[in-house]
């Protein structure tokens, strides 16, 4: 096996080769999602968010992903922390309340999931 080593420090940083870049992994979590990869994804958006810092609550697309990757893995209760963390800075996010429905709906709790489930369709037209 080669040792790459000294080629990997010469062109660090240099045309972003080596770099991992929040796009790259962005990307990477969109396809691994597509994948029906939910767990790995909901790692990353996980790793992503929390490296937002500042911008954390602007990240309404990845929370919303990392939300479906939770649900879609069946971590339900992390569906409904994420989504509700989400629906604190936009409390008119009808996708954010479809995921707790739903959520709430499997974890047998319908009478909580109804509420949510009703401003889904209210707020973006989800037919529950």
């Amino acid at each position: 096996m080669t040792d790459f080593t000294p080629f990997e420090e010469m062109l660090r940083g240099h045309a972003g080769l080596f770099e991992d870049t929040a796009h790259d992994r962005w990307v990477r979590a969109q396809r691994l999602f597509e994948e029906r990869a939910y767990r790995e994804a909901a790692v990353l958006l996980a790793e992503l968010i929390s490296e937002a810092g500042d911008v954390g609550h602007e990240l309404t697309d990845a929370r919303l992903l990392l939300a479906r990757a939770y649900f879609h893995s069946a971590q339900l209760d992390s569906a409904i922390r994420v989504s509700t963390e989400l629906l604190e800075h936009d409390p008119h996010e009808p996708y954010a309340h479809l995921l707790i429905g739903r959520a709430l709906q499997r974890q047998g709790k319908r009478d909580e999931a109804a509420r949510h489930l009703k401003l889904a369709d209210l707020l973006g037209g989800y037919r529950t």
